[in-house]
């Protein structure tokens, strides 16, 4: 397949008109960024912000034009404008609050964490797992843009999807369909975009992928509560969230912070889990409370939501994740994985009570 260049790019962006001055939006200078790895362009056009949804038709144009050009797989372009603050970029080419249509995903479980480095990822990756071992049909979408960690986590790092031409596949690895920006981009180059063009590009990853029936999809998100995740939260048709914390108060109160942004958005919590929660010497049997201990379910508690259980520090699902061998497919049967697999089922047991709290109560 040939390569795609920049200059190719542009060259058919100058037969896009920006409708002013009979300039096209290479001569207006609205070409802000553009994104290409394996086949697949990202494009960020910045317009002025008094014309808006006005231009959607040249964001289309101009997305058909790229699509268009020997060498392209998808094409994404996205229209920015700045706001008053211009370190807060305003997407204008969608409607925030029209939530994406998955019809064939069944239910969507966000991770998420108030802060990273408390294991949030490899907790996401164990979790898909569990569920996958249940027989349920199980998919994991990496919504980390600028830290992807699931193909190194599943030993992915080297595949690639692939298209048909109008769908991306997903990659396939331990019984689950996988998605993630690092398979589009290099491990050791940074993904340098502005918010819009990072929503884009998780939108495209959701609508344009060829997921097939799928009946739980865990998203492994960015941590914080950023643009990202407040977006993602309005726009992708969440079931639930699990909040992932150690016990140290640092982190819990990043997690308190996580949790009330997914309660503003109603996305309902189905738990918190306290990862890191104690290590235990596998040798001697001494236990150290490293982290402290027991502080994400005091948090579960104080604000009235249900709390998962807790995950020990242990050597052996680090050394399995750094492997691309998450420990429940490693070693299903050892104690940390029933462990994860013990906290699938509450949560299963929390979407359960979810549906029932929905359901119609009727009357005689």
């Amino acid at each position: 397949m040939t390569n795609v260049t920049q200059s190719q790019i542009k060259e058919a962006l100058e037969r896009v008109d920006s409708t002013i001055e009979n300039k096209n939006i290479v001569a207006q200078g609205w070409i802000k960024d553009i994104a290409i790895k394996d086949g697949h362009v990202a494009i960020c056009i910045e317009v002025p912000p008094e014309l808006g949804q006005k231009l959607e038709p040249i964001r289309e144009k101009a997305e058909n034009l790229v699509h268009q050009l020997e060498g392209v797989i998808s094409s994404t372009v996205v229209l920015t404008s700045e706001t008053e603050n211009p370190e807060t970029p305003k997407a204008t080419n969608k409607n925030i609050k029209t939530k994406l249509a998955l019809p064939n995903i069944k239910t969507l479980i966000a991770v998420a964490s108030g802060k990273g480095g408390v294991g949030k990822s490899t907790t996401a990756a164990n979790l898909a797992l569990s569920l996958s071992a249940k027989g349920l049909k199980v998919a994991l979408f990496d919504a980390d843009i600028y830290g992807p960690s699931m193909p190194r986590m599943l030993a992915l790092s080297k595949e690639k999807p692939h298209s048909d031409g109008t769908k991306i596949y997903p990659v396939e690895k331990y019984g689950i369909k996988v998605m993630s920006i690092g398979f589009l981009v290099p491990e050791d180059k940074p993904v340098v975009w502005r918010g819009p063009m990072v929503m884009g590009a998780l939108e495209q990853m959701l609508n344009d992928v060829e997921w097939g029936s799928i009946d739980t999809m865990i998203i492994d998100m960015p941590p914080g509560t950023g643009d990202t995740q407040l977006t993602m939260s309005q726009r992708v048709p969440l079931t639930g969230v699990v909040i992932v914390s150690t016990p140290q108060d640092i982190a819990l109160i990043d997690a308190r912070k996580g949790l009330n942004m997914f309660k503003q958005v109603e996305v309902p919590i189905l738990g918190i889990i306290e990862n890191m929660s104690y290590y235990q010497c596998p040798s001697c049997g001494n236990r150290e409370e490293i982290f402290s201990h027991g502080g994400a379910r005091a948090t579960a508690d104080e604000l009235n939501v249900p709390f998962l259980g807790e995950l020990p520090l242990d050597i052996k699902v680090r050394e399995n994740s750094d492997n691309g061998t998450p420990i429940v497919n490693a070693d299903p049967n050892c104690i940390q994985s029933q462990r994860y697999k013990t906290i699938a089922d509450k949560i299963l047991l929390q979407l359960e009570n979810q549906k029932k709290k929905a359901a119609p109560k009727i009357s005689v």
